[in-house]
């Protein structure tokens, strides 16, 4: 398989530990991700008490996190984890979907928030943005979260985005990665990457759900 996860130079594989308490759903994510060898499952636990003890034990580049766990719920173990693991990437697989919990995740340092019954391809879209320092919100969750806020009067240096930015910010907001949006316009990953850079700057915020945010609310896209 080709580098899917667009893996930054002298990266092979990324180690994994999956916090899951549900014995399917650990099953099911195990054999989705195994398709994938530059993934290595290093750790499955049930509660985010474990999974707090197997992250400082085993020092995952990325985990995979439930929100609902025993004991500890994913929110509170992210934060705890974050803060003895900043370079560890946390990606929330979750069914809740309230704005609240959203942020919450978010708050407590979760890179990347994804829904259950979401495609493999999304999953591993989230874990590429995480790895590339992005911040990943599932576009069923975007317009939630969008659709509570009060839409701001449009400002700032948003007309003076390109057509390509135009066209990039688009598929940003559709929830696509890097390498996915490169496969789409036919450019390289790296012409990607200067074009978010430069959509970033003109609308004035630090990442790409900020800059999805402003794109729904501004109705620029």
């Amino acid at each position: 398989m080709t580098n899917p996860l667009n893996l930054p130079p002298g990266v092979l594989t990324l180690r994994v530990l999956i916090v899951e308490d549900d014995p399917m759903m650990q099953l099911g994510l195990e054999s989705s991700l195994l398709l994938y060898p530059q993934l290595e499952i290093i750790g499955q636990v049930e509660d985010g008490y474990f999974a707090v003890q197997a992250a400082l034990q085993l020092k995952p580049d990325v985990i995979i996190m439930d929100i609902g766990l025993p004991r500890l719920d994913g929110i509170a173990a992210t934060q705890k984890i974050k803060a003895a693991l900043p370079t560890t990437h946390v990606v929330m697989l979750t069914s809740h979907q309230t704005e609240t919990e959203i942020i919450a995740a978010l708050s407590s340092g979760a890179d990347a928030y994804c829904i259950k019954g979401a495609s493999v391809e999304r999953l591993i879209g989230a874990i590429t943005a995480a790895v590339e320092g992005a911040t990943y919100l599932d576009p069923q969750i975007a317009r939630k979260v969008i659709d509570n806020l009060k839409p701001p009067s449009p400002k700032g240096n948003t007309a003076h985005l390109s057509e390509r930015e135009l066209e990039v910010l688009k598929l940003m907001v559709e929830g696509l990665s890097n390498p996915e949006i490169a496969e789409k316009l036919y450019v390289s990953t790296n012409t990607v990457k200067t074009h978010v850079r430069g959509i970033m700057n003109k609308l004035s915020v630090d990442d790409r759900v900020q800059a999805a945010v402003v794109a729904l609310r501004t109705g620029i896209v």
